[in-house]
């Protein structure tokens, strides 16, 4: 995960970082401890390239999108300000209302997002 993480914040923009997502992703689903050991350090950093990592990295999992990370995920980068880190908020809980939308509309009611975060979202619900 070093090297993911070195790719991620070298000459990162968006299309690198949600590039690499599915790989992070990939590793995640088959090696769960990473989920907690890395990817919960990545939440909190100061990079934004790996805070959108954070929160896409689990796009694909439909059924098996584990909530409480995703928003921990969310609820810890909402206040960003950051257009990047915003759009990501927005499309990941749009990709996971299609699996589970009452999840995701008792979400955005009591969280906090951005604007742009529920323009995103809200194209689904």
């Amino acid at each position: 995960m070093d090297k993911m993480e070195e790719l991620i914040m070298t000459k990162s923009w968006w299309d690198s970082a949600d590039a690499i997502s599915p790989i992070v992703g990939y590793i995640c689903m088959k090696y769960p401890h990473i989920k907690e050991e890395v990817i919960d350090k990545w939440i909190f950093s100061d990079n934004i390239w790996l805070k959108r990592v954070s929160i896409l990295f689990q796009l694909k999992y439909k059924g098996k999108t584990d909530a409480n990370f995703l928003s921990k995920a969310i609820l810890n980068n909402s206040d960003t300000n950051e257009f990047f880190v915003d759009k990501a908020i927005g499309w990941a809980l749009r990709e996971y209302s299609k699996t589970n939308k009452e999840w995701v509309r008792s979400f955005i009611d009591n969280s906090n997002l951005s604007k742009l975060s529920i323009k995103e979202v809200s194209k689904y619900l």
